[in-house]
């Protein structure tokens, strides 16, 4: 059987390992370790932030291993997950579909979100848990004539707690992530290795043309090299591109990352520190806005220091600008003139929200700057042979994660980006399998 190795466990990865994996001998390679929710008291945290220890954002790593960030322009913390299951174990859980700009393209995936759509726990249902502050930001949106949209949730919701914990890890595994895809491919005969970093791929310049014959690992310290008939690149928009650039292979300027701002006010007994996340969404030209309690903003900014559960928060997030770069070299993003105005356009209707819902507009205060959906370096274009594979690339190495998508989205892009790679892994089954 025809060896394939994929890279990476989240969204993309582990979609792409579970529907290879019997046509492929598959290998999944991780550069994280297992990952395990985030498990301390966090009474006792929240009693050391009136110290000066929670300075820099990065440090969140000391506390929570998984979760990585690296600081750019603007302040904006760009926040992954590096572990088995990706950023997806510290997304909110959204299933939202958001391929406009792949079918502006011509590029249909109606059948992948079926797919997905008929076996992943989707559901609303979290609306009739809705604690009182949120439902008067929903009526407040819905005065405004705003169109808020219950968030369809891929979380079952009869397991749920309402710990407000999900972008630390679901304690109780009610919010699904990409771990049970990656158990799946496991139980069909993958084979994993964490902590494995993928340097490049190995590219064979044969006079019948280029092709990849395996990547080259890094793993405590020891360099080795796994052969392969297919590789699968799905490392996320921050670490495909660099991959593919340690390997010759160039990528574009066009780094999106979706930046993030919270605005906020204090309510008293308002409980969003325990409520399901984004649990509906406001949708604008260029950005969204959505409930949200920011765990980063309240242990690593100031104008946060108070008890979490008197803190009221709408999040904007925006689709930005194409223009950046993640690269060997490191991340250089900022935001343009255009981004910072959409910002401020956001900041000013998420105050009128809410100053609908009760709260005095002189106080309201913003949060830490942050993003969690990097991509676009790779983009998809309508102009290749084929739309998912990159004439740049050999004809057995792919890429399945957000450095496909053709634009920034200002939304979230798990169920996009799994369905795409389910595209994909039936693209490499049937000319490589």
């Amino acid at each position: 059987m025809k060896r394939a190795v994929v890279v990476g466990t989240g969204a993309g990865g582990a979609t792409a390992a579970r529907a290879l994996q019997g046509a492929f001998d598959v290998t999944v390679l991780e550069a994280g370790e297992e990952f395990r929710p985030f498990a301390r008291d966090l009474d006792r945290l929240v009693r050391l932030r009136a110290t000066r220890l929670f300075l820099d954002p990065r440090l969140i790593r000391l506390l929570f291993p998984p979760m990585h960030i690296t600081m750019v322009s603007d302040g904006v913390a760009l926040v992954r997950g590096i572990a088995t299951g990706g950023t997806t174990t510290l997304a909110t859980g959204n299933a939202l579909r958001v391929d406009t700009g792949l079918r502006e393209l011509g590029i249909d995936l109606d059948d992948e979100f079926r797919e997905l759509e008929a076996e992943l726990p989707i559901s609303t249902a979290h609306r009739v848990r809705w604690r009182t502050a949120t439902k008067q930001l929903f009526a407040a949106c819905n005065d405004m004539k705003l169109e808020p949209v219950v968030t369809p949730k891929l979380v079952e919701c009869e397991r749920c707690q309402r710990c407000g914990r999900c972008v630390l890890g679901c304690p109780r595994d009610a919010k699904w992530d990409s771990r049970r895809f990656l158990d799946e491919a496991l139980a069909k005969g993958a084979r994993l290795q964490t902590g494995v970093h993928v340097e490049r791929v190995v590219i064979d310049e044969a006079s019948s043309g280029a092709r990849v014959t395996g990547v080259a690992t890094r793993h405590r310290g020891r360099r080795a090299f796994v052969p392969a008939d297919l590789v699968v690149l799905a490392a996320g928009g921050l670490g495909t591109p660099v991959i593919l650039e340690r390997s010759g292979i160039a990528t574009e300027n066009r780094l999106f990352v979706d930046p993030v701002l919270c605005v906020a006010v204090p309510w008293q007994g308002a409980g969003q520190d325990e409520e399901m996340p984004m649990p509906f969404v406001v949708e604008r030209d260029h950005y969204i806005v959505s409930p949200y309690f920011d765990y980063l903003s309240y242990f690593f900014d100031r104008r946060w220091l108070r008890p979490g559960g008197d803190i009221l928060a709408l999040m904007v997030k925006l689709a930005d600008t194409e223009l950046g770069v993640a690269g060997p070299r490191g991340v250089r993003k900022g935001l343009t003139a255009q981004d910072k105005r959409r910002l401020r356009e956001a900041v000013e209707l998420c105050t009128d929200i809410l100053v609908r819902a009760g709260a005095p507009r002189e106080s309201v205060f913003l949060g830490t700057p942050n993003a969690g959906h990097p991509g676009g370096m790779l983009p998809v274009d309508g102009e290749g042979r084929e739309p998912f594979h990159d004439d740049r690339l050999p004809p057995n190495l792919y890429v399945a994660d957000a450095s496909l998508f053709p634009r920034s989205l200002g939304k979230p892009p798990m169920l996009t980006i799994m369905a795409m790679a389910g595209r994909v892994a039936r693209l490499c089954t049937e000319r490589h399998g």
